[in-house]
């Protein structure tokens, strides 16, 4: 079926905006990704439930996107359907326990949580993430991650069913959580802690200098592109082969922590896994390591 009459028929069904081969380059932080056919925008649960049948009945391949924060899209684009959840945003507390939407940036859940004295989440300043789709990496920094505190997710199935998983029916690992293979994630329900509104934004305050001070946040970027193999730090080793200032078109090893890539100003995702392949094999030949992507890759090369 024609793309415009799909992005009718979808638009029918949602307030939020639909749109046809939309560059992901907009959407993603690296500043880099070739048209989605289909990008959606729902404002409201419902919605969410709308795009996802709309999918499965069209048989549409299908893409769930937050904010694009760990996320490397192919030059050539994504086929099928993106469904963007930053629009649906709502966090609320509930006792010690805050229900976040799956759209919801982890900076505005953190300020709610201060607001209402809620500490636990502080380790996760400054990560540019939907809540979403950090508790489904299981984001996290040294100081914690994200499914130290999860008490339960809601998801949507494939076959568009609901249901609500307790902490213990998730396993969590370093940057991996089993809710992959679950579906899609809507609202994530976190414990919290009881504490001194400005003992936590005391703490927000430090990981965020802190970030500043190692990371090129003045880049766009996608945060750390490989995991820590046991026992090691990427950006270490990465540091130890020379890589740092490498250089694929105009994407960039980071001079001020090798386990970014940045874009300085008109990256291609092939200069970005140029980059990355280099990086790889150096690391392996100099101490037979093998450097596991962190980045999500998306869609065709070209």
């Amino acid at each position: 079926m024609h793309l415009a009459t799909l992005a009718r028929e979808l638009q029918q069904g949602l307030q939020g905006e639909v749109l046809i081969n939309e560059p992901l380059a907009r959407h993603t932080t690296w500043r880099i990704g070739g048209p989605a056919d289909l990008l959606a925008r729902p404002a409201t649960g419902e919605e969410i439930d709308f795009c996802l049948g709309f999918a499965r009945q069209k048989g549409l391949p299908l893409h769930i996107m937050g904010n694009g924060s760990n996320l490397l899209v192919g030059d050539g684009g994504v086929r099928g359907l993106v469904v963007q959840t930053k629009a649906w945003r709502q966090v609320l507390v509930q006792g010690r326990v805050i229900r976040a939407c799956a759209g919801a940036f982890i900076a505005r859940v953190l300020d709610v949580a201060g607001r209402a004295g809620l500490g636990g989440l502080e380790f996760a300043a400054g990560i540019p993430a939907t809540i979403g789709g950090a508790v489904v990496m299981n984001a996290g920094t040294p100081e914690g991650c994200l499914g130290d505190i999860v008490r339960g997710v809601e998801v949507i199935a494939p076959d568009g069913s609901r249901y609500y998983l307790e902490r213990r029916d998730i396993t969590f690992s370093y940057r991996y959580s089993s809710l992959r293979q679950e579906g899609t994630v809507v609202a994530v329900d976190l414990a919290m802690t009881a504490s001194d509104p400005l003992v936590i934004q005391e703490r927000v305050r430090k990981n965020l200098e802190g970030r500043q001070a190692r990371q090129p946040l003045e880049w766009p970027n996608a945060g750390s592109v490989f995991k820590n193999p046991a026992g090691y730090y990427a950006g270490q080793l990465i540091e130890e082969v020379g890589a740092k200032g490498w250089q694929a078109g105009q994407a960039q090893v980071s001079t001020k922590h090798a386990n970014f890539i940045i874009n300085l100003g008109r990256a291609t995702a092939a200069d970005v896994l140029e980059l990355i392949a280099r990086i790889q094999e150096a690391v392996a030949r100099a101490f037979g390591i093998n450097l596991e992507l962190e980045v999500e890759i998306w869609g065709d090369s070209q």
